[in-house]
């Protein structure tokens, strides 16, 4: 333990009474900030890095930390970053998270985006040669900043607006075989697609809903060597207690065989559209009527990287009994969040000296 007798520190002597009032607030806790407090006359400084405990009358610091603001990062523990991504996968804001945790807007947004990029990584490294006998795709929607039509031309050129996520479902292993945040126009529907025709090895029977994009896009990327039917889904109309938010009744199916010979008992989006439901009760950024969704299409993208992460190694399926990645082959065994988080470390960057301190971070 070092006496408070630097440049940066001096040695601070108080009367019992002051040294009683400040050690029941700052006596063992440690200091983030470099401040000078005025109390009764007495001037008082707290350093980083340090911890105030008294001995005597005399104030001292355990460790004398730099003042300078060019400190080396710190990375959160495995158990704290566990809890963290605890609360993000399980339909927690980032302030609640904030709230939970006890650790930092900044350091739960930055462990998100690292995280997303080493399940990106993870994702498509492995989730490879799969044998995929029915596929659902689908594509749900969401916004990041605010919704299209109250968005200015410069908050569109930053990301906001109408976002849709494209996912597509193993109906028998549950996997998810490719995931893709953008637009919803044909440009993304092809590149969807051909993300997913590089992960199946074998023929496939493909089932969408009747989005135009689709028709262009499979054959784009499958050809002739798919089984590939559309389910357009007839609503009724509304009724006159009809409400804003009410969803419409499905009073029918309308089922449209595009190319190939697809099975109509398997002609289906159920197994994708209740997919669809698990992000929405499982991210609190596509919770409707709130105002925890993105402000960053970066960090939207990220929350989605990291629960197709969680839901193809971690989560057990209900009806499977395993995760979809033990039925799909690629895993032999439940994955905890701290492996998840093992898996990690090789595509986190590493500690480095620290740069400007910004005070305000978009979620």
């Amino acid at each position: 333990m070092l006496p408070v007798t630097s440049n940066r520190a001096k040695l601070i002597l108080c009367p019992p009474a002051f040294l009683e009032f400040f050690s029941q607030d700052f006596a063992g806790m440690h200091r983030t900030k470099v401040k000078k407090l005025i109390l009764g006359g007495h001037k008082c400084i707290k350093y980083k890095c340090g911890i105030i405990v008294k001995y005597h009358h005399t104030l001292w610091l355990t460790n004398l930390g730099r003042a300078s603001i060019m400190v080396t990062m710190n990375r959160l523990d495995k158990s704290r970053s566990a809890q963290v991504v605890r609360c993000l996968i399980e339909g927690c804001s980032i302030q609640a998270t904030v709230r939970m945790t006890g650790v930092s807007k900044n350091t739960i947004v930055k462990l998100l985006v690292d995280l997303a990029d080493a399940c990106v990584g993870y994702h498509d490294a492995r989730v490879r040669n799969l044998k995929v006998r029915r596929l659902q795709c689908d594509e749900i929607w969401n916004f990041v900043g605010a919704k299209a039509k109250n968005v200015t031309p410069a908050q569109k050129a930053e990301g906001w607006g109408d976002t849709w996520t494209w996912t597509a479902i193993d109906a028998d292993t549950k996997l998810c075989v490719s995931y893709l945040v953008g637009g919803r126009d044909l440009g993304w529907a092809t590149e969807f697609m051909h993300d997913c025709v590089s992960r199946i090895s074998n023929r496939v029977q493909i089932t969408t809903d009747g989005h135009k994009a689709y028709l262009e896009a499979v054959e784009s990327a499958f050809g002739a060597d798919i089984d590939y039917a559309q389910l357009q889904k007839v609503y009724g109309a509304p009724s006159e207690d009809h409400k804003r938010y009410s969803p419409a009744v499905c009073i029918g199916c309308d089922m449209k065989v595009v190319s190939g010979n697809p099975d109509p008992k398997h002609v289906s989006t159920s197994f994708v559209e209740r997919q669809n439901l698990s992000m929405r009760m499982s991210i609190r950024r596509f919770t409707r009527l709130t105002n925890a969704f993105s402000k960053k299409v970066e960090n939207h993208a990220a929350s989605v990287a990291l629960w197709f992460m969680y839901y193809n190694f971690c989560r057990v399926h209900s009806t499977l009994r395993v995760t979809p990645a033990m039925e799909a082959g690629i895993s032999d065994h439940v994955w905890s969040l701290d492996e998840l988080l093992q898996m990690a470390e090789p595509y986190m960057p590493k500690p480095g000296p620290r740069g400007p301190y910004k005070k305000r971070i978009s979620n």
